[in-house]
């Protein structure tokens, strides 16, 4: 089916790296893009800085693909990015589960690559697909719906387009203010991140521990740099925020298993966590994508990497729409996303809460689990293609 010329145009809220993946996808396809942003970035300085960013994500091969398809894994490789080999779960002085990417023959497992140059990388490709940044910094006020079109109002201002995609975030004011609800809760642990500067060569394999009080893991970024995740109590974590470098690396040193080598603390964040799904995915010509659909436990790093899965699925639904903000069409979508959703979170919770305690029974069948996870082949396999493609089969 042709594409109406005036039912194809499309306002994206949210320039995050979903948002503008979601911009390029559907400006690929041949769909007029907008993107509404409260912070402007200038992507060219961003790649350009040696300063480091402490948010860092695990892009999975599925991903990495996405970002291929969209012009900007060429210019991450150009910058800091670290492809990992290997990743490892494992109990203090218990069994551990390893993964290898040698065991399904492949070069990698997925990349560790700081958001902030994810965005960039995304940003630099707007101008040759003539995707329009408006910068906005005032709330939205009002969404407006017709059976042809959708308006969103902000203070004096007023953009109207056949879809509106909110790709806004966690505290997303367009599904708020579309009364969209949500189901979740805020964990009783908060999670630390800390950025540092290991004195050791390039390294390939990535690892959690598990321990009563939560998780730790251990992120390599491009050398000499890593990121190290401490999930605690919350009050815990917080007594943490007023220390400095020295001091962190005592609680680190007493806590963590043995690194590669010495380090040194660079900067640290602590932030709440907090599970969010919403009722729905779609209202109308509105429709979510990424963090403002559902935010994730990042116990494995899978939040960007379902946000992607969301962008893929999105453009699929939409791509032979003669109007892109069908109601149907975003229905479509929500069903098949809305499913794959809930059960990688409800996958993510029973590993949060099986292995974070010291109950007797659960220890013994942890153990029982990676011991048999470990061992069986096969299994092991289709578990590894499963969270590095996104797929399953």
């Amino acid at each position: 089916m042709m594409k109406n010329m005036t039912k194809n145009n499309v306002i994206v809220v949210g320039g995050g790296m979903v948002g503008a993946a979601m911009a390029i996808k559907l400006a690929q396809q041949g769909f007029g893009v907008r993107i509404i942003e409260k912070h402007l970035i200038d992507p060219s300085q961003i790649l350009s800085s040696d300063k480091v960013d402490i948010r860092v994500s695990a892009i999975n091969r599925f991903s990495e693909n996405l970002l291929d398809e969209l012009g900007a894994m060429a210019l991450l490789r150009q910058n800091r990015i670290a492809p990992y080999q290997q990743l490892e779960a494992f109990e203090r002085g218990g069994d551990n589960l390893l993964f290898d990417c040698a065991d399904i023959n492949t070069t990698h497992l997925g990349h560790l690559i700081e958001n902030n140059l994810i965005q960039a990388s995304l940003w630099q490709q707007f101008s040759q697909y003539n995707i329009e940044v408006i910068e906005q910094a005032a709330p939205i006020t009002k969404i407006e719906q017709t059976a042809d079109l959708i308006t969103l109002i902000y203070d004096k201002q007023s953009y109207t387009a056949d879809l509106v995609i909110a790709a806004d975030g966690g505290q997303s004011q367009l599904r708020s203010k579309a009364n969209i609800g949500m189901t979740g809760w805020e964990y009783q642990q908060h999670c630390m991140g800390v950025l540092i500067k290991l004195d050791a060569p390039q390294q390939i394999k990535t690892w959690q521990q598990f321990t009563p009080s939560g998780p730790l893991a251990f992120l390599p970024m491009q050398a000499p740099y890593a990121n190290l995740i401490w999930y605690d109590d919350a009050n815990t974590l917080q007594a943490f925020k007023g220390l400095n470098s020295a001091q962190l690396k005592t609680h680190i040193l007493s806590k963590f298993p043995e690194l590669a080598g010495d380090f040194e603390v660079q900067s640290h964040a602590i932030f709440p966590l907090t599970r969010q799904h919403a009722n729905n995915y779609s209202q109308g010509r509105l429709v979510l994508v990424g963090d403002a659909a559902h935010t994730i436990n990042p116990l494995a790093g899978q939040g960007v990497n379902l946000g992607f899965q969301d962008v893929v699925a999105l453009a699929e639904a939409l791509n032979e729409a003669g109007d892109i903000g069908c109601p149907l069409k975003l229905k479509e979508y929500e069903r098949a996303r809305r499913r794959a959703n809930l059960l990688m979170m409800s996958m993510m919770d029973a590993c949060y809460f099986g292995f974070s305690n010291q109950i007797t029974p659960l220890k013994w069948a942890r153990s029982q689990f990676l011991k048999m996870a470990n061992n069986t082949g096969p299994i092991k396999n289709w578990v590894l293609k499963y969270a590095i493609s996104g797929e399953i089969g």
